[in-house]
């Protein structure tokens, strides 16, 4: 598509500016404006990723800071200090400018490729984007469980994934800290997702995308969290993970390889150490209706601190195999 320098793109000839949304109106004008539809895509892509994850991570950030968020906490004793935070900032800065730019930026003309619109107007509805979205979640749930369990094994984890288990009780600006290799791997499961849909269906709009990208990141972010409130989504929709679901992954390194649902984890029995806990934690709340919240809080902090142990366990397991693996060889 060529753009007019001083004129409507030859595409928007025949459109009703005046017939469109006011958000219609600003994607048409953007294009314009911009006058690459490349160009602008990328931009717009790019700049959508960051002004999303950094700003979904910063009210974490502020949260960690309050006192009166650590009853919400799920590993209360746990809080990131701000020389945590910087540091895996930079690591997020770096894989963000330096794996996740290019991908974002060549991901739009392949997508093209394959039939998906972009600079095109109207914006599709949200009785046509909904189940999209939805599939994308679903593809992208099942296929970030496989990776996710083979990035838990041998070299894959001691030189890839490692990193991002650093954190024992994570955090929303810790969601993609995470080695560059590993940033691809799992990404795949984000982008494939649209890239299968548009190839095979012909009607996928970017505009789609982004809403998919945004409600991604904020389950990626809110996973990382560290909290779980009364309203958090989870006890709305119980076959939603949440920071809950995945806190204990952290915590314990093997259960939960999951994002957003829990059902492949339950379906692949890798849930059982997760729901053994839960059972203790429940059952011993239910002994102690009594006790004061002091000593429920510091019967929960033990039974946590005997799951972390069990993890720092099973993580040398693996490293330890690893090594052992290559003096055999």
């Amino acid at each position: 598509m060529s753009f007019n320098a001083t004129g409507l793109p030859s595409p928007y000839d025949s459109t009703d500016l005046n017939s469109l949304s006011w958000l219609e109106q600003q994607w048409v004008a953007w294009y314009i404006y911009i006058g690459n539809p490349v160009l602008a895509t990328g931009l717009m892509s790019f700049l959508l990723h960051e002004i999303v994850y950094f700003g979904r991570s910063i009210p974490w950030v502020i949260i960690d800071a309050m006192p009166y968020f650590r009853r919400w906490k799920l590993q209360a004793a746990k809080i990131p200090s701000p020389q945590e935070q910087w540091q895996c900032t930079k690591q997020v800065l770096f894989s963000h400018f330096m794996i996740e730019l290019p991908v974002i930026w060549f991901f739009h003309p392949m997508a093209e490729m394959f039939g998906m619109s972009t600079y095109e107007v109207p914006l599709p509805s949200l009785r046509e984007l909904a189940p999209q979205v939805a599939f994308f979640f679903v593809f992208e749930d099942i296929f970030h469980y496989f990776a996710h369990q083979a990035l838990h094994y041998g070299p894959l984890y001691r030189h890839i994934h490692k990193i991002h288990h650093k954190y024992s009780a994570p955090f929303g600006l810790a969601a993609e800290y995470a080695h560059p290799a590993e940033v691809a791997i799992l990404g795949t499961g984000t982008i494939a997702g649209p890239l299968l849909y548009c190839y095979f269906m012909r009607n996928l709009h970017i505009f789609t995308v982004y809403i998919w990208i945004t409600l991604r990141l904020f389950q990626a972010i809110d996973a990382h969290s560290g909290y779980d409130f009364p309203w958090s989504l989870q006890h709305i929709l119980p076959f939603w993970s949440g920071a809950e679901h995945h806190d204990f992954h952290h915590m314990a390194f093997t259960n939960n390889f999951s994002t957003s649902f829990r059902w492949c984890d339950r379906i692949f029995g890798t849930d059982d150490k997760y729901r053994a806990y839960r059972a203790r934690v429940d059952a011993a709340k239910k002994q102690m209706k009594s006790a004061s919240k002091e000593q429920r809080d510091d019967m929960e902090r033990k039974l946590m601190a005997e799951v972390e142990a069990e993890g720092i366990r099973a993580e040398a397991e693996v490293e330890r195999g690893m090594q052992q693996k290559t003096k055999v060889q």
